[in-house]
């Protein structure tokens, strides 16, 4: 049991609470002895000690847990290699994971020298989740130890603390600007593999997108037949055509639902029709999906041919204004927060001057609450853009170079899923294209939100 992670984690969240009041009891027994007034009020010292206990523990815990398992690996391919000197290398992992199974009884040995690799296996095994536990439950010992004995009516423990939480904090930024930061590079990485076996220009003026005839001609390369064969217009095009189509439904039925809502609706029309928005949020995409597939489409098709209009049975237009739905809580909820957050004193100032109703929210109101409004747009635009299940089910995947919305197309996010699934080799032009499409589609959205960003701070100077 003492090779759980959760177990030694609650045995140690156990040691800290009991160090908590164990330091609590402490102060107040010091204050007490010496007559004098600790610094800090007395669960300050509390949680002195249950950082000192916590902390380095679980820092040691969690890297066990990155690099226990990889020591065990190591340990588990010199013991092959040692058992099974002829076996090939790239049997090395199947092997591996047999002996894992046998050593967890999830199959038996089909020899002696299998069941002796997994015996020992197990054994090292134990042998480090022992050590674990203990070097675990000593560290926080230790650090229970350290802060008992530390413990005076001197001590800053106030200040400690807060300083402990400063770092916390930075602590917590830094991992996720890293996170980000190590998700652009492998993006990049694979990105520059691509445009290493494919012309950069032909990827983004090329007008043709056809990922499955490229990769298959990728190893004739004196046929020349891959260029142009993944050029992203058609795709970026078709990802820009349903984001266009998307907004257009939610952004004038959000904003002007969120204006009822905030300026004109009583509180009992406000409390029931906001949360009834909001549910609308919470619906699976795939759901929308159905709904774009099984009745917008259709209804779309009926409308053009009655018109006399080629509608294709999976178009833009079904899946855009399907988005459009979707998107309407978030606009609409984030619009009324942002419009009810405009002070009173600037309507009141409208109404001084004998503004209207009308007046007041389109001249103070809605100018005011431009830059949140920006916010909640930008924040539309990206759930548009990334998207999949809706436009796989309602667009197509064709990717065609078109603005008629009535007609079948792909996005960038539907490309990516396509590539990389199924059984296809890693390395291969027809995988690293979805990277290409994945950078791509980054800096796009990245701009996009530094624009709109830069006019809202510029609109927003007017009332700072």
């Amino acid at each position: 049991m003492v090779d759980s992670f959760g177990y030694i984690a609650l045995t140690l969240i156990v040691i800290t609470v009991a160090s908590f009041f164990v330091s609590k009891n402490r102060i107040s027994s010091l204050s007490s002895k010496h007559k004098t007034k600790s610094h800090s009020l007395a669960y300050y010292y509390g949680l002195y000690a249950a950082i000192w206990t916590f902390v380095p523990a679980i820092i040691l815990l969690l890297l066990f847990a990155v690099y226990a398992n990889q020591y065990l690996e190591t340990i588990l391919v010199s013991s092959l290699r040692e058992a099974l000197p002829e076996l090939p290398a790239s049997f090395l992992d199947l092997k591996a994971a047999q002996v894992k199974n046998i050593a967890n009884g999830v199959l038996e040995a089909e020899d002696a020298v299998m069941a002796e690799v997994a015996r020992e296996y197990e054994v090292a095994r134990g042998q480090v989740m022992n050590i674990r536990f203990a070097s675990v439950m000593l560290v926080g010992l230790a650090g229970f130890g350290y802060a008992y004995f530390s413990i005076a009516p001197a001590l800053e423990s106030r200040i400690i603390f807060e300083n402990f939480l400063r770092n916390l904090f930075f602590v917590a930024a830094a991992v996720a600007v890293l996170t980000t930061i190590g998700i652009i590079s492998s993006l990049l990485f694979e990105a520059f593999r691509f445009f290493s076996a494919y012309p950069f220009l032909d990827f983004f003026f090329g007008t043709h997108w056809a990922p499955n005839a490229a990769f298959k001609a990728a190893g004739d390369a004196a046929t020349g037949e891959v260029l142009g064969s993944f050029g992203m217009l058609p795709v970026m095009a078709g990802t820009l055509l349903i984001a266009l189509i998307a907004m257009l439904v939610a952004v004038p039925i959000g904003l002007f639902a969120a204006i009822y809502m905030a300026e004109f609706a009583s509180r009992r029309v406000r409390d029931l029709v906001k949360p009834t928005l909001e549910i609308l949020a919470g619906i699976p995409t795939v759901v929308y999906g159905f709904f774009a597939a099984l009745t917008a489409a259709p209804f779309f098709r009926s409308i053009g041919l009655n018109l006399g209009m080629d509608v294709s049975s999976q178009s833009a237009l079904a899946a855009g204004g399907v988005m459009g739905i979707m998107i309407i809580p978030f606009i609409s909820s984030l619009s009324d927060d942002v419009i009810t957050a405009v002070p009173q004193s600037l309507r009141n100032g409208a109404y001084g001057l004998g503004s209207t109703k009308g007046e007041t929210v389109t001249r103070v109101v809605l100018p005011a609450a431009l830059p949140g409004l920006i916010g909640a747009f930008l924040l539309g635009i990206s759930r548009a853009i990334g998207e999949t299940m809706i436009v796989v089910m309602a667009a197509g995947v064709s990717a065609n170079l078109t603005a008629n919305p009535l007609e079948s197309v792909t996005t960038v996010t539907v490309q990516i899923v396509m590539l990389l699934t199924g059984d296809t080799v890693f390395d291969s032009p027809k995988t690293l294209s979805a990277f290409a499409l994945g950078i791509t589609l980054f800096l796009a959205t990245l701009m996009l939100n530094i624009a709109a960003l830069s006019a809202a701070r510029r609109l927003g100077e007017k009332y700072d």
